[in-house]
């Protein structure tokens, strides 16, 4: 057993108490997607929402907003031939206010819960990890 089998298939945690290494290696072992965002330029909410999209490389059309990240979070694909489907989110460095004000940051982090209960009901684990700098 390790820390990622433990958690729920589907959550919006803090980073702080996990080593990024240990959750990709655990993740890749489950043949999960990981994908990750490094947020550490960013200065403002366009710039989190441009770094998340870069990182996690979505398609041209991704409006750069919160309807659009979310739009793109549920049409990834979880790997086919994966014993156990599921997606592993890294989010690394969010800014801390007032470059992303709390409100901005919650709603951030709500269209990753939302984007969580999408792939709960299609029984793919959906897991997103966040540290702000």
């Amino acid at each position: 057993m390790t820390a990622y089998s433990n958690l729920p298939g589907q959550a919006v945690l803090p980073l702080d108490a996990y080593r990024v290494e240990d959750l990709e290696r655990d993740a890749r072992r489950a043949d999960h997607k990981v994908l990750r965002a490094d947020c550490t330029g960013a200065s403002d909410k366009a710039a989190v929402l441009k770094a998340i999209g870069e990182g996690f490389g979505l398609p041209a059309h991704y409006g750069q907003n919160l309807d659009a990240l979310y739009d793109c979070l549920t049409d990834l694909k979880a790997p086919a031939d994966a014993r156990q489907p599921g997606l592993l989110l890294i989010v690394r460095d969010l800014p801390p206010p007032p470059a992303l004000m709390a409100p901005d940051r919650d709603a951030l982090l709500d269209v990753f819960r939302d984007s969580a209960e999408h792939y709960f009901d299609r029984e793919v684990a959906f897991r997103v990890f966040y540290s702000v700098r």
